[in-house]
Protein backbone atom coordinates (compact mmCIF):
# COMPACT_ATOMS: atom_id res chain seq x y z
CA UNK A 1 0.00 0.00 0.00
CA UNK A 2 1.13 3.54 -0.74
CA UNK A 3 1.14 6.42 1.69
CA UNK A 4 -1.85 8.70 1.49
CA UNK A 5 -0.62 11.99 0.00
CA UNK A 6 -0.54 15.03 2.20
CA UNK A 7 -2.89 17.84 1.23
CA UNK A 8 -2.05 21.53 1.17
CA UNK A 9 -4.29 24.52 0.40
CA UNK A 10 -3.53 26.61 -2.66
CA UNK A 11 -4.60 30.25 -2.20
CA UNK A 12 -4.84 30.91 -5.93
CA UNK A 13 -7.66 28.46 -6.48
CA UNK A 14 -9.14 27.73 -3.09
CA UNK A 15 -8.81 24.04 -3.98
CA UNK A 16 -6.54 21.42 -2.48
CA UNK A 17 -3.11 20.53 -3.81
CA UNK A 18 -2.26 16.85 -3.33
CA UNK A 19 1.42 16.36 -2.53
CA UNK A 20 3.05 13.91 -4.97
CA UNK A 21 3.13 10.36 -3.58
CA UNK A 22 6.41 8.54 -3.10
CA UNK A 23 8.23 10.71 -0.57
CA UNK A 24 10.81 13.47 -0.78
CA UNK A 25 13.49 11.55 -2.70
CA UNK A 26 11.08 10.59 -5.47
CA UNK A 27 9.85 14.19 -5.63
CA UNK A 28 13.45 15.39 -6.08
CA UNK A 29 14.02 12.81 -8.84
CA UNK A 30 10.87 13.89 -10.65
CA UNK A 31 11.89 17.53 -10.37
CA UNK A 32 15.27 16.69 -11.90
CA UNK A 33 13.61 14.79 -14.76
CA UNK A 34 11.29 17.74 -15.38
CA UNK A 35 14.08 20.32 -15.51
CA UNK A 36 16.29 18.14 -17.74
CA UNK A 37 13.44 17.51 -20.18
CA UNK A 38 12.45 21.14 -20.56
CA UNK A 39 16.07 22.26 -20.81
CA UNK A 40 16.49 19.91 -23.75
CA UNK A 41 13.26 21.10 -25.39
CA UNK A 42 14.29 24.75 -25.07
CA UNK A 43 17.80 24.07 -26.36
CA UNK A 44 16.54 21.98 -29.25
CA UNK A 45 14.07 24.67 -30.30
CA UNK A 46 16.84 27.29 -30.25
CA UNK A 47 19.39 25.17 -32.10
CA UNK A 48 17.25 23.61 -34.82
CA UNK A 49 16.69 26.84 -36.85
CA UNK A 50 20.48 27.21 -37.15
CA UNK A 51 20.84 23.59 -38.22
CA UNK A 52 18.23 24.14 -40.94
CA UNK A 53 20.32 26.98 -42.38
CA UNK A 54 23.18 24.51 -42.83
CA UNK A 55 21.23 21.32 -43.57
CA UNK A 56 18.46 22.26 -45.97
CA UNK A 57 16.67 18.93 -45.57
CA UNK A 58 16.27 19.45 -41.80
CA UNK A 59 12.52 20.10 -41.28
CA UNK A 60 11.20 23.04 -39.29
CA UNK A 61 9.10 22.32 -36.20
CA UNK A 62 5.88 22.93 -38.13
CA UNK A 63 7.04 20.56 -40.88
CA UNK A 64 8.34 17.77 -38.68
CA UNK A 65 6.62 14.63 -40.05
CA UNK A 66 3.50 13.55 -38.17
CA UNK A 67 4.05 10.19 -36.40
CA UNK A 68 2.43 7.19 -38.07
CA UNK A 69 3.37 4.13 -36.00
CA UNK A 70 0.40 4.26 -33.56
CA UNK A 71 -3.25 4.43 -34.65
CA UNK A 72 -5.67 6.82 -32.88
CA UNK A 73 -7.43 3.88 -31.26
CA UNK A 74 -5.21 0.87 -30.61
CA UNK A 75 -3.88 -1.62 -28.09
CA UNK A 76 -0.23 -2.19 -27.23
CA UNK A 77 -0.20 -5.79 -28.41
CA UNK A 78 3.48 -6.71 -28.06
CA UNK A 79 6.90 -5.25 -27.23
CA UNK A 80 7.44 -4.75 -30.95
CA UNK A 81 4.70 -2.08 -30.90
CA UNK A 82 6.41 0.12 -28.34
CA UNK A 83 9.80 -0.55 -29.89
CA UNK A 84 8.49 0.82 -33.22
CA UNK A 85 7.15 3.89 -31.42
CA UNK A 86 10.49 4.46 -29.69
CA UNK A 87 12.35 4.13 -33.00
CA UNK A 88 10.02 6.64 -34.67
CA UNK A 89 10.31 9.08 -31.76
CA UNK A 90 14.10 8.89 -32.06
CA UNK A 91 13.89 9.55 -35.81
CA UNK A 92 11.73 12.59 -35.08
CA UNK A 93 14.26 13.76 -32.44
CA UNK A 94 11.73 13.62 -29.62
CA UNK A 95 13.08 13.14 -26.07
CA UNK A 96 12.11 9.67 -24.92
CA UNK A 97 10.19 8.83 -21.75
CA UNK A 98 12.36 6.70 -19.45
CA UNK A 99 9.56 4.10 -19.21
CA UNK A 100 9.84 2.94 -22.81
CA UNK A 101 6.29 1.52 -23.30
CA UNK A 102 4.90 4.96 -22.32
CA UNK A 103 6.31 6.38 -25.55
CA UNK A 104 3.76 4.28 -27.42
CA UNK A 105 0.58 5.96 -26.18
CA UNK A 106 2.20 9.41 -26.06
CA UNK A 107 3.20 9.12 -29.72
CA UNK A 108 -0.29 7.97 -30.67
CA UNK A 109 -1.87 10.89 -28.82
CA UNK A 110 0.49 13.43 -30.40
CA UNK A 111 -0.23 11.97 -33.84
CA UNK A 112 -3.98 12.23 -33.24
CA UNK A 113 -3.72 15.85 -32.10
CA UNK A 114 -1.61 16.83 -35.12
CA UNK A 115 -3.67 14.95 -37.71
CA UNK A 116 -7.20 15.34 -36.32
CA UNK A 117 -7.28 18.52 -34.20
CA UNK A 118 -4.70 20.85 -35.78
CA UNK A 119 -5.28 22.41 -39.21
CA UNK A 120 -1.59 22.58 -40.06
CA UNK A 121 -1.10 26.03 -38.57
CA UNK A 122 0.20 24.49 -35.31
CA UNK A 123 -2.18 26.77 -33.42
CA UNK A 124 -4.26 24.04 -31.75
CA UNK A 125 -5.17 24.64 -28.10
CA UNK A 126 -4.34 21.48 -26.15
CA UNK A 127 -4.73 20.46 -22.52
CA UNK A 128 -2.88 17.50 -21.01
CA UNK A 129 -5.08 16.34 -18.14
CA UNK A 130 -3.68 14.88 -14.95
CA UNK A 131 -0.09 14.17 -16.02
CA UNK A 132 3.26 15.30 -14.63
CA UNK A 133 5.45 18.13 -15.93
CA UNK A 134 7.97 15.56 -17.16
CA UNK A 135 5.39 13.65 -19.25
CA UNK A 136 5.97 13.49 -22.98
CA UNK A 137 2.89 14.87 -24.75
CA UNK A 138 3.29 18.61 -24.17
CA UNK A 139 7.08 18.75 -24.76
CA UNK A 140 6.62 16.81 -27.98
CA UNK A 141 3.82 19.09 -29.16
CA UNK A 142 6.08 22.06 -28.40
CA UNK A 143 8.76 20.56 -30.65
CA UNK A 144 6.13 20.21 -33.37
CA UNK A 145 5.59 23.98 -33.21
CA UNK A 146 2.50 24.25 -31.03
CA UNK A 147 2.34 26.61 -28.06
CA UNK A 148 3.09 29.98 -29.64
CA UNK A 149 0.00 31.63 -28.15
CA UNK A 150 -0.10 32.07 -24.34
CA UNK A 151 -1.67 29.07 -22.55
CA UNK A 152 -2.42 27.29 -25.83
CA UNK A 153 -0.57 24.34 -24.30
CA UNK A 154 -1.81 23.66 -20.78
CA UNK A 155 -1.20 20.92 -18.23
CA UNK A 156 -3.43 20.49 -15.18
CA UNK A 157 -3.05 18.24 -12.16
CA UNK A 158 -4.34 18.14 -8.57
CA UNK A 159 -0.68 18.05 -7.48
CA UNK A 160 0.12 21.42 -9.08
CA UNK A 161 -0.16 24.69 -7.15
CA UNK A 162 0.74 28.11 -8.51
CA UNK A 163 1.17 28.22 -12.31
CA UNK A 164 4.56 27.13 -13.63
CA UNK A 165 5.76 27.95 -17.15
CA UNK A 166 8.10 25.72 -19.13
CA UNK A 167 9.15 26.92 -22.61
CA UNK A 168 5.72 28.32 -23.49
CA UNK A 169 3.70 25.63 -21.70
CA UNK A 170 1.62 26.46 -18.62
CA UNK A 171 1.14 23.96 -15.78
CA UNK A 172 -1.37 24.75 -13.05
CA UNK A 173 -3.68 23.23 -10.48
CA UNK A 174 -6.74 21.71 -12.09
CA UNK A 175 -9.39 19.03 -11.72
CA UNK A 176 -10.09 16.97 -14.85
CA UNK A 177 -13.80 16.84 -13.89
CA UNK A 178 -14.07 20.60 -13.29
CA UNK A 179 -11.40 22.50 -15.22
CA UNK A 180 -12.87 25.99 -14.97
CA UNK A 181 -12.22 26.48 -18.71
CA UNK A 182 -14.75 28.08 -21.03
CA UNK A 183 -17.02 25.86 -23.11
CA UNK A 184 -15.71 25.00 -26.61
CA UNK A 185 -12.31 26.48 -25.73
CA UNK A 186 -10.00 23.57 -26.61
CA UNK A 187 -9.07 21.78 -29.82
CA UNK A 188 -7.72 18.70 -28.05
CA UNK A 189 -7.35 17.02 -24.67
CA UNK A 190 -4.89 14.26 -23.84
CA UNK A 191 -5.15 12.13 -20.71
CA UNK A 192 -2.44 9.49 -20.52
CA UNK A 193 -2.55 6.76 -17.84
CA UNK A 194 -4.66 8.82 -15.46
CA UNK A 195 -8.25 7.55 -15.41
CA UNK A 196 -7.33 4.24 -13.75
CA UNK A 197 -6.24 6.14 -10.63
CA UNK A 198 -9.66 6.85 -9.17
CA UNK A 199 -10.92 9.41 -11.71
CA UNK A 200 -14.74 9.67 -11.92
CA UNK A 201 -15.09 8.55 -15.54
CA UNK A 202 -18.45 10.12 -16.34
CA UNK A 203 -17.49 13.46 -14.80
CA UNK A 204 -14.24 13.49 -16.75
CA UNK A 205 -15.93 12.68 -20.05
CA UNK A 206 -18.71 15.22 -19.49
CA UNK A 207 -16.20 17.97 -18.71
CA UNK A 208 -14.05 17.01 -21.71
CA UNK A 209 -17.06 17.22 -24.01
CA UNK A 210 -17.97 20.61 -22.55
CA UNK A 211 -14.59 22.28 -23.07
CA UNK A 212 -13.82 20.75 -26.49
CA UNK A 213 -14.98 22.60 -29.58
CA UNK A 214 -17.15 20.67 -32.06
CA UNK A 215 -14.72 18.46 -33.96
CA UNK A 216 -12.23 18.62 -31.09
CA UNK A 217 -10.32 15.49 -30.08
CA UNK A 218 -9.94 13.61 -26.79
CA UNK A 219 -7.13 11.04 -26.47
CA UNK A 220 -7.24 8.72 -23.45
CA UNK A 221 -4.90 5.89 -22.53
CA UNK A 222 -5.22 3.54 -19.60
CA UNK A 223 -3.96 0.26 -18.13
CA UNK A 224 -5.74 -2.61 -19.88
CA UNK A 225 -5.91 -6.37 -20.27
CA UNK A 226 -8.26 -8.58 -22.27
CA UNK A 227 -8.36 -10.82 -19.16
CA UNK A 228 -7.52 -8.44 -16.28
CA UNK A 229 -5.41 -9.83 -13.42
CA UNK A 230 -6.76 -9.91 -9.90
CA UNK A 231 -5.93 -6.61 -8.19
CA UNK A 232 -7.76 -7.27 -4.92
CA UNK A 233 -6.00 -5.52 -2.04
CA UNK A 234 -3.52 -3.66 -4.25
CA UNK A 235 -3.22 0.11 -3.95
CA UNK A 236 -1.12 2.76 -5.67
CA UNK A 237 -1.18 6.55 -5.39
CA UNK A 238 -3.82 6.34 -2.67
CA UNK A 239 -6.41 4.44 -4.72
CA UNK A 240 -7.09 0.77 -5.53
CA UNK A 241 -5.15 -0.53 -8.53
CA UNK A 242 -7.42 -0.88 -11.55
CA UNK A 243 -6.73 -2.66 -14.82
CA UNK A 244 -9.53 -2.03 -17.32
CA UNK A 245 -11.05 -5.01 -19.14
CA UNK A 246 -13.03 -5.21 -22.40
CA UNK A 247 -16.39 -4.60 -20.69
CA UNK A 248 -14.96 -1.56 -18.87
CA UNK A 249 -13.72 -0.12 -22.16
CA UNK A 250 -17.04 -0.76 -23.93
CA UNK A 251 -18.83 1.00 -21.07
CA UNK A 252 -16.39 3.93 -21.26
CA UNK A 253 -16.96 4.27 -25.02
CA UNK A 254 -20.74 4.13 -24.55
CA UNK A 255 -20.55 6.79 -21.82
CA UNK A 256 -18.42 9.00 -24.05
CA UNK A 257 -20.93 8.61 -26.87
CA UNK A 258 -23.77 9.75 -24.58
CA UNK A 259 -21.77 12.93 -24.00
CA UNK A 260 -21.26 13.55 -27.70
CA UNK A 261 -17.77 12.01 -27.99
CA UNK A 262 -17.55 9.58 -30.91
CA UNK A 263 -14.78 6.98 -31.07
CA UNK A 264 -12.28 7.34 -33.91
CA UNK A 265 -11.26 3.91 -35.17
CA UNK A 266 -12.21 0.27 -34.63
CA UNK A 267 -12.84 -0.68 -31.02
CA UNK A 268 -13.14 -4.42 -31.67
CA UNK A 269 -9.63 -4.57 -33.09
CA UNK A 270 -8.26 -2.72 -30.04
CA UNK A 271 -9.65 -5.10 -27.42
CA UNK A 272 -7.36 -8.10 -28.02
CA UNK A 273 -3.60 -8.40 -27.66
CA UNK A 274 -1.04 -11.17 -28.13
CA UNK A 275 1.26 -10.34 -25.20
CA UNK A 276 1.41 -8.34 -21.98
CA UNK A 277 4.33 -5.99 -22.67
CA UNK A 278 3.92 -3.79 -19.56
CA UNK A 279 5.25 -4.84 -16.15
CA UNK A 280 4.44 -2.78 -13.05
CA UNK A 281 7.17 -3.87 -10.66
CA UNK A 282 5.69 -2.07 -7.68
CA UNK A 283 2.57 -4.27 -7.63
CA UNK A 284 3.89 -7.27 -9.58
CA UNK A 285 1.43 -7.07 -12.47
CA UNK A 286 1.77 -7.71 -16.21
CA UNK A 287 -0.77 -6.12 -18.57
CA UNK A 288 -0.81 -3.63 -21.44
CA UNK A 289 -2.08 -0.18 -22.50
CA UNK A 290 -5.03 0.84 -24.64
CA UNK A 291 -5.34 4.16 -26.46
CA UNK A 292 -8.79 5.57 -27.29
CA UNK A 293 -9.38 8.68 -29.42
CA UNK A 294 -12.73 10.47 -29.57
CA UNK A 295 -14.02 13.34 -31.65
CA UNK A 296 -16.66 15.69 -30.27
CA UNK A 297 -19.78 15.80 -32.41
Amino acid sequence: MTEQPEVQPTPATGGQVAAPPGGRLLAVAKRGAELALWARVGLQRRVEPGVRRVVRSWPSAAHRPVPTSVAPTAVLSSPADWQRAVAEARTLRLPLHHDRPKNWDALGAVAAVLSLADDGSRAARVMDAGRARYSSVLPWLRLFGLGSAPESLLGINLEFGEPVHRDGVTFRYGDVTDTGLAADSLDAITCMSVIEHGVPIEGFLAESARVLRPGGVLCVSTDYDQAPPDTTGLEAYGTPVRIFGPDDIRELVATADRHGLELVGDLAAALSHTERPVHWKRVGLDYTFILLTFRRR
